[in-house]
């Protein structure tokens, strides 16, 4: 087994999700199989809070990751926005998540924007003790992409956006003496999305009722061991609705839905298959078809693939759910829910947060509560930091 092979069954073990299994000992457990898995990883404290939500939550420095049509509706003229995550902190110390965000608003119409974002997900150092001739060396895996966007409102209602990302992901070493030698694995995707708001009257109240969808990382495999092990990126389709109402003067109330489904097809199973060998047979057959298949035609392929059909198709689809109370948009309190079905990965948590507001900054904090007592994930932290330019213009006095 190689190196990055070795990598990938540890990252999988690591998500610390319980296996279903029937009384007759047959494995439920099949999840999508993806390269790249942090690009899944929220990186800011509010979408984390709310159970790891913002397809159509009002627009922040972090909507890259979200929705980034959102930045044709942002209230400021940008901004930039610093999160960092300890990851899978009950297990190990030096896994973490940093990501870097920004937007800027173009034009006298304030109706376009440009944005960018560079994440890092490090997976700390990997020790090879047993690794043979390697010396008992370590190495420090870790995952990057960067990406730039733009945003146009396209109504005074409606706006898309797109986004093109780079993505590097090194699992492995590539030192010359190395008897089990791999080499990092690059891949490009881009994204695209839109968002719809209006401003309907309710009593007396002006609420807000927004949609939006995302779909990312839409691009080339992943191809690690010089194209031995090519992955499909988590390409991934997000809808989600915001609903915010006036509680009184200076307090608002918003109800937020996020549905996601992987744009990947499910990899074949041998259990999934009849004894003997015709089964082997078929299954080989299908599991190569699986492997070659391009990453535009297993974007159609997900849809209507699951071996139980559309019973199965839906057990792919997890939701979030999630509320947000501010006061005055100068402080936050934030709650919310994730479910993924148990046989899809069976990431079920709750999260929590609060933020505070100034002119110039606003810190935000999350913290995650997962319902497995044994899962890795529980009692993660998230922080993020977001710097305001409206507000630091009228530090330094310019208009």
């Amino acid at each position: 087994m190689n190196i990055t092979t070795k990598i990938l069954l540890t990252l999988s073990i690591a998500a610390g999700v319980p296996v279903a299994i029937h009384a007759d000992g047959k494995n439920d457990f099949n999840p999508i199989q993806t390269g790249v898995t942090s690009l899944g990883i929220a990186p800011d404290a509010r979408g984390a809070s709310m159970g790891d939500l913002g397809a159509a939550t009002d627009p922040d420095v972090n909507s890259q990751f979200w929705n980034p049509s959102k930045y044709a509706f942002a209230y400021s003229r940008g901004g930039v926005g610093i999160s960092y995550t300890p990851w899978l902190r009950k297990l190990v110390n030096d896994i973490f998540l940093a990501n870097l965000a920004g937007y800027w608003k173009l034009g006298q119409d304030d109706n376009q924007a440009v944005s960018a974002s560079l994440r890092y997900f490090s997976l700390g150092e990997v020790a090879l003790d047993n690794a043979g001739d390697t010396g008992g060396t370590s190495l420090n895996p870790y995952e990057m992409s960067f990406d730039v966007g733009y945003s146009r409102k396209l109504s005074e209602k409606f706006s898309m956006g797109v986004v093109f990302r780079y993505i590097y992901s090194d699992l492995g070493f590539s030192e010359s003496y190395a008897g089990d030698q791999s080499t990092g694995a690059s891949a490009f995707s881009a994204d695209i999305s839109g968002f719809y708001t209006t401003y309907p009257i309710i009593g007396r109240n002006e609420c807000q009722w927004s949609w939006g969808f995302d779909i990312s990382n839409i691009g080339s495999k992943v191809n690690y061991n010089h194209g031995d092990n090519p992955a499909f990126l988590p390409t991934n389709l997000r809808i989600g609705t915001s609903f915010t109402f006036p509680l009184a003067d200076y307090h608002n109330l918003s109800l937020n839905l996020d549905l996601n489904k992987l744009l990947v097809p499910t990899m074949p199973r041998r259990d999934d298959f009849e004894d003997g060998t015709d089964g082997e047979i078929a299954y080989v057959k299908a599991y190569e078809d699986w492997q070659n298949m391009s990453s535009i035609k297993g974007i159609f392929k997900s849809f209507g693939d699951a071996p139980g059909g559309m019973s199965e198709e839906f057990k792919e689809i997890s939701f979030s759910l999630g509320a947000e109370y501010n006061y005055n948009q100068q402080f936050f309190l934030r709650a919310g829910y994730y479910y993924q079905h148990p046989t899809k990965g069976n990431l079920q948590y709750f999260g929590l947060g609060a933020g505070f507001a100034l002119n110039v900054l606003r810190l935000d904090a999350s913290y995650m509560l997962a319902t497995a007592q044994t899962s890795p994930l529980d009692q993660t932290l998230r922080f993020t930091l977001t710097f305001d330019m409206d507000g630091l213009k009228e530090i330094f006095g310019r208009k």
